[in-house]
């Protein structure tokens, strides 16, 4: 499945995976991370309760595993160049459709439908730069980690807009907001639907490999664990910094940092996804993102924060590159979008699940720390499921 024009062209992989990186930038972090930061406007205003509030975010979950399910299927039929494109632009609907009511079941459909947009489009994204990756088999797992920087872009963008814009506007400007996220989707949907990918990077029309899931049931199980655990770190850490007294600037900052931890993500982690280990490389990245998430329950000062939100970041986007590349060194390329496909299922059932867990212990306890100890217990125990991780034997 070689690309013959990229491999001529060292610069060319690099630059194509990037361009890819702008479709989880649109649906991650953007589509899903932003609602965290417009939440307790629209909470004010349209007067929600939490179970309102925590529902948008399951249903939202919920569209993401409902995308993942379909992903593998829908890319063999139309190709990951088509899948990756359509599915941006469902992204980028949904965020015009928040922006227009205020109504339960249309926002609800809004948030439905950006889960399920997010979803195929990165693993379509995703198998489509493993493909481009491969090209440059000893900077493959370095190429690759570019396209997991895509979502840190939008965390940015959105850290550097949504508090101004709530500042600036008053209570009750979230539909503000929502607009100003979809014309900064719409820029940047620009270069990803005018790129062209070479038709080798459509998957053969031949029976599609498969990919085994039992003798990756404990991996799963620890990406199951993270899906659930990272939900409450970046559902309620926004408001921990507001409880410390943290105004738009300090909300804004924090949130930047976490995005911004995912640029140095390919350079930190690079000798590390390199490993074809099994389950150890996930392993330690995810016990570095558990220490992240524990060290705000020892303060609120300023630096402790910062360094908490560094660590998380770096280490939050890494975990989902050492789980492509885990599909990478363990199967072969036909079955590389069933194997991200399984990857993104059990992610997606975890953080389905994660906020009504999280949001019980909260409501029962009534302090926000009873969620960060869940979210950093969930995420250790997820570190130690992985690291019973073995090499398969590749196809």
């Amino acid at each position: 499945m070689a690309l013959a024009d990229t491999s001529r062209q060292p610069d060319r992989p690099a630059r194509l995976i990037l361009i890819l990186s702008l479709a989880p930038t649109i649906g991650l972090g953007i589509g899903r991370f932003a609602y965290s930061l417009v939440l307790p406007d629209m909470r004010d205003t349209l007067a929600w309760s939490y179970s309102v509030a925590g529902f948008m975010n399951t249903v939202n979950a919920a569209g993401y595993l409902a995308g993942a399910l379909a992903a593998a299927r829908l890319t063999r039929r139309f190709g990951l160049p088509a899948a990756v494109h359509w599915s941006t632009i469902a992204c980028i609907l949904s965020l015009a459709l928040s922006a227009i009511s205020g109504n339960f079941f249309v926002l609800s459909f809004a948030r439905l439908l950006v889960g399920i947009g997010a979803a195929v489009a990165f693993v379509a994204g995703a198998a489509l730069a493993a493909r481009i990756a491969q090209t440059h088999p000893a900077r493959a797992d370095f190429l690759l980690s570019l396209f997991y920087a895509g979502p840190g872009l939008g965390i940015v963008s959105s850290g550097l807009v949504a508090p101004f814009v709530l500042k600036a506007f008053g209570a009750g400007s979230w539909w503000i907001v929502w607009w100003a996220m979809t014309l900064l989707s719409t820029v940047l949907a620009v270069p990803l639907m005018t790129a062209r990918f070479d038709s080798g990077t459509r998957l053969s029309e031949t029976k599609p490999a498969q990919f085994p899931i039992r003798p990756i049931l404990i991996y799963l199980i620890g990406y199951f664990l993270f899906g659930a655990g990272y939900i409450a770190y970046m559902t309620f850490m926004i408001a921990y910094v507001r409880d410390a007294g943290g105004g738009a600037v300090a909300q804004s900052a924090f949130w930047c940092l976490l995005g911004m931890s995912a640029f140095v993500t390919p350079w930190v982690w690079r000798g590390i996804l390199a490993w074809n280990s099994g389950g150890l490389s996930t392993t330690i990245i995810l016990g570095v993102n558990a220490i992240g998430a524990s060290l705000p329950l020892f303060g609120h000062s300023a630096p402790m924060l910062t360094v908490s939100a560094l660590v998380f970041g770096v280490s939050f986007f890494a975990i989902v590159g050492s789980t492509t590349a885990f599909v990478r060194f363990n199967s072969p390329p036909d079955a590389w979008p069933k194997g991200i496909a399984a990857m993104t299922i059990a992610f997606g059932i975890g953080q389905t699940l994660g906020p009504t867990v999280v949001g019980a212990i909260t409501d029962r306890f009534g302090s926000l720390s009873y969620a960060l100890n869940a979210s950093a217990a969930l995420l250790a125990l997820g570190a130690i499921a992985a690291a019973f991780q073995r090499r398969l034997a590749k196809s």
